[in-house]
């Protein structure tokens, strides 16, 4: 059986709320926080409803915003079960224990909401729900590493998927609502209670939730930050045309150490690996393959038989959209930056015969990747007239702050300008370039070239690029439409 999906609404009246009940579409559920209306109404919110309802009154002392008192909550909660709510949610920190006892726990959801942390009693606490008989009780915890779902992960293993609904709230808990399954879920909340960690119903879809069982080949984009990256998008759209039991999800890491804490206990079988964790997670791996050991630097991690293979598609990646644009043998090169993507960058052109200038702030680090690709290196900022083609391997440029570049326009004289930022698509840096009469190169060509040769390391399938480029495209404009930045 899919997990089933609960859909939450919330409004400033009642109308309101109503209205935008009827509005969802696919959900199994839909939770209406009545504590959010001015003018709370059980009938009215029960009347003329499409799809099971649970009723909601959220307390200001358990993250809600119900400003009337507990007998009035009370009153509420007790006429939405008398009214025939398909659940109704009690706090079991409240002092309900008669609403509970007047249904025998039937059609409740018994909910706790730690937003401190993850307690470490939470087993016990589990326990101690269950025993009151509530049908379904609901754990919510704060977690602000990826290694913080683990205690749910181990609790829902325990008391399995009979009546229970385990959350992470915040970014690093996404994987407790995707992997709803996994963590013994009988359904997940989506909704747009972004501070709790919600995502909408479209983009629970965007994973393919519905399809994701304790089988599912799990994959992910582990760095920081990554909110507005395309990596899911593009490998999501990727496993779904080629019929693949697979999901990637994003994978906001404090350190290396909470990523390997947390893929090896989820089963990971491979991720992408971004800013800023290329090199500091290289020492991670039980393997290394030749061309990111020369490198110093991993973009790709695949799991084979328990053993983390660390692997390097950035050089071919960087080099894919070159191809029959820019003679490279003997080319002037000036790299910007001194992070994992530059350790690529420079070896790839440096094999290539080109003439390669690493340019950072810190000349220590440029210098070492000058070292292992067998090129120069120097201080920022390159001198005008010292290079044909300029690689931007930082993240000046990127979301959200789309107005920095990492050069300025009065020294863009060369004749070739890669950026491999590309969120946005058209970065301050390319728009001035091609402004001094420079061709350009956006790093959506390079993301789309590396990502095909993860997929089909990772599944042994090739990936239709079009497919991958379309998903990257429509997340993009999604990023646009929602927060109007320049492109």
């Amino acid at each position: 059986m899919s997990t089933q999906l609960c859909v939450t609404v919330t409004a400033p009246t009642m109308a309101e709320l109503r209205r935008r009940r009827d509005e969802v579409v696919g959900a199994d559920f839909v939770e209406l926080r009545l504590d959010t209306v001015a003018d709370p109404s059980v009938a009215g919110a029960l009347e003329g409803r499409r799809v099971p309802i649970i009723v909601t009154c959220r307390p200001a002392w358990e993250g809600g915003q119900f400003k009337g008192s507990e007998e009035e909550r009370r009153r509420i909660l007790q006429d939405a079960l008398a009214a025939g709510a398909d659940y109704v949610d009690i706090e079991w920190a409240a002092n309900f224990k008669d609403l509970l006892a007047q249904s025998a726990g039937r059609r409740v959801v018994l909910s706790m909401h730690d937003f401190g942390g993850v307690p470490g009693d939470l087993t016990e606490r589990a326990q101690a729900m269950r025993a009151t008989g509530a049908e379904v009780i609901k754990l919510a915890v704060t977690t602000s590493r990826l290694s913080d779902c683990l205690p749910l992960l181990d609790l829902g293993a325990q008391i399995g998927r009979r009546g229970t609904v385990l959350i992470g709230m915040g970014p690093c808990g996404l994987a407790t609502r995707v992997l709803a399954r996994q963590f013994g879920s009988v359904w997940t909340y989506a909704g747009g209670e972004r501070q709790v960690g919600q995502i909408t119903p479209a983009e629970l879809d965007g994973y393919r939730f519905r399809t994701v069982t304790e089988s599912t080949h799990v994959y992910g984009l582990v760095g920081s930050p990554i909110a507005h990256s395309v990596s899911p998008a593009m490998h999501n759209a990727s496993f779904a045309a080629n019929q693949i039991d697979a999901v990637y999800l994003p994978l906001p890491a404090a350190d290396a150490d909470d990523f390997v804490t947390f893929g090896r206990a989820i089963g990971l079988r491979g991720a992408s690996v971004t800013i800023p964790f290329k090199v500091s997670l290289f020492d991670r791996m039980d393997e290394v393959y030749p061309v990111a050991r020369r490198i110093g630097a991993i973009n790709t991690i695949g799991v084979v038989d328990g053993k983390w293979i660390g692997g390097n598609t950035d050089v071919s990646g960087f080099l894919t959209p070159l191809k029959d644009r820019v003679p490279l043998r003997g080319t002037r090169v000036a790299v910007l930056g001194a992070g994992g993507s530059a350790r690529a960058v420079a070896s790839a052109l440096s094999s290539s015969q080109a003439q390669v200038t690493v340019y950072a702030r810190n000349p220590l680090r440029a210098q070492e990747i000058a070292t292992t690709a067998s090129c120069a290196s120097a201080p920022l900022p390159p001198e005008p007239g010292s290079w044909d083609l300029l690689v931007n391997c930082t993240p000046v440029g990127m979301h959200p702050h789309v107005d920095d570049t990492p050069i300025d326009a009065a020294l863009l004289t060369g004749r070739y300008v890669y950026d491999l930022v590309y969120n946005p698509t058209n970065t301050r840096l390319l728009r001035e370039a091609r402004a001094a009469g420079c061709q350009t190169i956006g790093g959506l060509e390079m993301l789309v070239a590396q990502a095909t040769e993860q997929f089909e390391w990772w599944t042994g399938r090739k990936p239709w690029v079009g497919i991958m480029r379309e998903a990257a495209l429509k997340r993009l404009a999604e990023f646009m439409r929602h927060e109007n930045y320049v492109v």
